[in-house]
């Protein structure tokens, strides 16, 4: 009878500390991706500004459609003259690609 009610406490205890770690960890690994934590403006500086210019000027044509230019972002363009990579491979989101696009077109205004 003592070995049993002994189980039973340490189940009671042991078990709701495993559920708390499972949802922690589940918490954390999905926020670390959130499209909220994405600087664009640092995205463009590290990765665009080099071929686009700083303030976007060259080879952007901030008239396409935003869908246009979030495919253009994700896949990239191999089309001659123009070569750009493509960001989706490399774990860009669309929603990340939409706010980078957002933010080139706010710098050619």
């Amino acid at each position: 009878m003592k070995e049993t009610l002994k189980k039973i406490s340490v189940g009671l205890v042991v078990l709701p500390l495993l559920g708390v770690l499972a949802l922690s960890s589940a918490a954390t690994g999905s926020s670390a991706a959130a499209p909220q934590d994405f600087d664009a403006a640092a995205t463009f500086k590290a990765k665009c500004a080099m071929c686009h210019g700083q303030k976007a000027e060259k080879k952007f044509d901030a008239a396409k459609a935003d869908e246009a230019l979030v495919e253009s972002t994700l896949k990239g363009v191999d089309a001659a003259p123009v070569k750009m990579p493509g960001y989706e491979a490399k774990g860009m989101t669309a929603d990340q690609a939409k706010a980078l696009v957002t933010h080139m077109k706010s710098l050619k205004q």
